[in-house]
């Protein structure tokens, strides 16, 4: 599994294409598929961006959950799916083309935060992501919170 590290800004260009930073393409094994599934966050305004592998595994993971012959089930599913890209970035210079809509849904003017996240990849609106940090406090009172075994 990929596992991607650090931050990185990168400008929004008049087409709306975004440099995907080089260190987290470089985290990528040589060889492997360079295309990424990006969705709306369900918990936070930013974008989550998954390897193409990552999201199939996590999307079969929800499916087999699912009873589709039941309608809430079936309404959850197409809304899980809802509004989400397929990107790959270009082999000239690493650009990557998200849609209006999500970058409009975080927020997103000039300037977006790739931030590695483990197994996936956050992208925020440069100011949102600067206002989303939370106090040490709270994030040891939310770590007291989390189990002692998973």
């Amino acid at each position: 599994m990929v596992k991607f590290i650090g931050e990185y800004t990168s400008k929004v260009d008049d087409r709306g294409r975004l440099v995907f930073p080089a260190p987290l393409k470089g985290a990528m094994p040589p060889g492997s598929d360079l295309r990424f599934v990006i969705k709306k966050s369900l918990f936070a305004p930013c974008l989550e961006m998954y390897t193409y592998g990552e999201w199939d595994r996590r999307s079969e993971e929800v499916r087999s959950k699912l009873n589709f012959f039941n309608k809430e089930h079936a309404l959850f599913w197409r809304e899980y799916m809802r509004n989400r890209d397929v990107v790959e970035p270009d082999a000239k210079l690493g650009r990557i083309s998200i849609s209006r809509k999500l970058l409009d849904a975080i927020g997103v003017n000039k300037e977006v935060v790739f931030s590695g996240n483990d197994f996936m990849i956050e992208i925020w609106a440069k100011e949102q992501y600067a206002c989303s940090e939370i106090s040490e406090e709270s994030y040891i009172a939310i770590a007291e919170k989390l189990p002692e075994n998973r």
